[in-house]
């Protein structure tokens, strides 16, 4: 096969556009909307996944204090968002299940979660003050980013790391069909996406094999996460069995969730195989390997 000398993209443009662009979705309002609030923090994932990418070839210290600035902004909006996911779990359920949800019409938890999406909105305190927060998160990140220099990059060290995501998220895919806990099935969800977001930047390499591969990732993560929302609700609800205190009707509720979390992982085990095989390499899926060493370019 012909070698072909190609570079991934270039990191400090992509990662400054990502702070900017979170930092633009802050700005139309005083207290970010549910779509917002869901776009800012997948833009924090991305960061983190960009950090991760390029720890090896930066200050240690460096790297500790963007990746931690970013992990809180992203942690500053997780409640904003666990409220807005259990109203819209809960609507899709009811419009499925409405004989069920009329059973339960007076379940104080399921009120409670309901009845949020009526109230009128507000910024409340502590929302404006986490909001100051990730404003100040960002603004720091961003100058820093300016002054950090990132123009010697090495491509076969990107790859490598690379090559370090795509062998946890193998490992975590089979700690998922040994252990298929919600805990477990959590972490490959994470993990698959920090791999997502970084093989992005390897796309010019070999789109025609790669691009694909992004596709699949993007579909099952989104299945992941729909599983979890559904494995969040439930803990929401604080549904425990056996439990003395549980109605046929909630027994029969959380019997559905765990349906339609069986459907969402019949639709990810598929995907994740063809992928994360054991036995499987990273350039199984890229369809490149690691160049010679001290070289900066790729064979394909």
């Amino acid at each position: 096969m012909d070698l072909e000398y190609v570079k991934p993209r270039a990191i400090k443009p992509v990662l400054a556009g990502y702070i900017i662009e979170a930092q633009a979705l802050l700005r139309q309002s005083p207290v970010p909307d549910e779509k917002a609030v869901h776009d800012i923090r997948v833009l924090m994932k991305k960061c983190r996944a960009v950090m991760r990418l390029i720890a090896s070839q930066i200050e240690s210290k460096s790297f500790q204090r963007d990746y931690e600035a970013f992990r809180e902004a992203g942690r500053l909006l997780t409640v904003m968002r666990e409220s807005s996911v259990h109203r819209k779990t809960l609507r899709e359920l009811k419009k499925s299940h409405q004989d069920t949800f009329k059973v339960l019409a007076h379940n104080q938890k399921i009120e409670a979660l309901m009845r949020k999406e009526e109230l009128p909105a507000a910024t409340k305190p502590e929302e404006k003050t986490d909001i100051k927060k990730i404003e100040d998160l960002l603004d720091k990140a961003g100058f820093r980013l300016r002054f950090m220099k990132l123009d010697g990059i090495n491509t076969e060290q990107l790859i490598s790391e690379l090559g370090n995501s795509y062998k946890t998220v193998a490992l975590k895919y089979l700690d998922c069909r040994n252990n298929p806990k919600p805990s477990n099935l959590h972490q490959f969800r994470k993990k698959s996406k920090d791999f997502l977001y970084q093989l992005w930047f390897f796309r010019p390499l070999n789109p025609a094999m790669i691009k694909p591969v992004e596709k699949k990732l993007d579909a099952m993560t989104q299945n992941l996460g729909k599983y979890n929302d559904l494995a969040q609700l439930i803990k929401a609800l604080e549904y425990k069995y056996p439990s003395d205190n549980s109605s046929p009707a909630m027994d029969e509720l959380i019997i559905l969730v765990r349906q339609a979390q069986d459907n969402y992982l019949s639709k990810v085990w598929p995907v994740a195989y063809k992928v994360f095989c054991p036995g499987m390499e990273l350039k199984n899926v890229t369809g490149y390997t690691l160049p010679a060493k001290g070289s900066e370019h790729i064979a394909l």
